[in-house]
Order: C-alpha cells, then structure tokens, then sequence
C-alpha cells in the first residue's frame, strides 16, 4: 500500500492479506466487549449495581451491533474495490473508498454506535465502584478494593476517546489504543479474579 490508497488496502497482496486478518479480529473485540460487560453483570449482580452493569451491557450491545456493519463494509468492500481498482487503472479507487465510509447512513451509525459504547463503557465504572465497595460484592477479600473498583476508568476514557480519535495524528491514536487496550486489561483481570456476587 503507498500513501495514494488513503488507508485502503492496496494492490500488494501481503498489505491485502494483513488487511484481511485485522478486520475480523477489530470485529471480534466489538463482540467481546458486551461480553464482558456481561460478565460485570454477573459479578455484581446483588450488590445494587446489577441494574447499572445490565443498562451497561445492554447499551453497549446495541452499540456493537451498530458500529459492525461499518468495519464489515471496510474489511470486505474496500478490499473489493482494491481489487476492482488493481484490475482496471480507470477505477477511482480513492473516491469509491470514501462512498463507502462516508455514506450519511453508514457514518450516522457508525457514530451512533460509538456514542452507546462510550456510554455502556462509562457505565461500567459506576457498577464496579458501587458493587466491589460493599460486602460481598465480588470483591474477593474486603469489599474496598481501591484499585479494583477504579479498574472501569481507563476502559470508560478508552471508549468515549474512541470516536474523537480518528481525527488526530497517528501518534494520539496509537496512544488511544494503547489506553484502551490497558483498560480492557485491567478490567479483564479484575472481572477474572472476582467471585460472583451470588
């Protein structure tokens, strides 16, 4: 891929196949992450933060399902046009990638998507400060787990960065998946080491 292709996955095969691959596993982490808010329902279940965590999990579902059909449209419709494009000279390929990811419906989803993933993320943190604070509420040892119950905040910021992030330089958005992939970690880890609440 040169710099001309804007992102799309170019003619060279091996940029097409490691196109290819990222795209299910981007796919894959939408899906997990109501999973694991799931999860978090489950740990806090009789705390008083049950209903917050379930408000989490569902809102952040209906965001994933959101937000997939897009990165579907750029795994299998960009490497398509890329095709198309390598084939016939005469193709745009830059204005037919932009169709794709700049159509009103698939943007306006898109970023709807995301809006309900930052708010399910910024559920999150809530159910777990509230839930792992009190007796029994899955924290394991004391119920007053400091960093456990704080574990929601980078994986909360990760996901209300997420849409403002595309619109800043290579080095921020590489900072950003760096935060939420350590929050997504560090929640992941708690979630593990914690009892059910029931």
């Amino acid at each position: 891929m040169t710099r001309a292709t804007g992102g799309v996955p170019g003619p060279d095969p091996a940029w097409m196949w490691t196109w290819r691959c990222a795209q299910p596993g981007r796919s894959l982490d939408f899906i997990l992450v109501p999973l694991g808010l799931l999860a978090l329902a489950q740990r806090v279940a009789d705390t008083g933060s049950g209903r917050t965590a379930v408000a989490a999990f569902v809102t952040s579902t209906v965001g994933a399902g959101l937000v997939l059909p897009y990165y579907g449209a750029e795994a299998f419709g960009l490497h398509a046009i890329a095709r198309q494009a390598a084939a016939d000279p005469r193709i745009d390929l830059l204005a037919l990638a932009d169709q794709v990811r700049y159509d009103p419906i698939a943007v306006t989803t898109f970023g709807a998507g995301l809006l309900a993933l930052g708010a399910g993320a910024t559920l999150a943190p809530v159910a777990l400060w509230r839930g792992l604070r009190r007796p029994g509420g899955g924290g394991g040892g004391g119920g007053d787990n400091l960093p456990s119950r704080l574990s929601g905040v980078p994986f909360a910021l990760g996901f209300l960065l997420f849409l403002p992030q595309f619109s800043t330089p290579a080095a921020v958005r590489i900072g950003h998946g760096v935060l939420l992939g350590a929050g997504l970690l560090w929640l992941a880890t708690v979630l593990w080491g914690t009892s059910p609440s029931r």
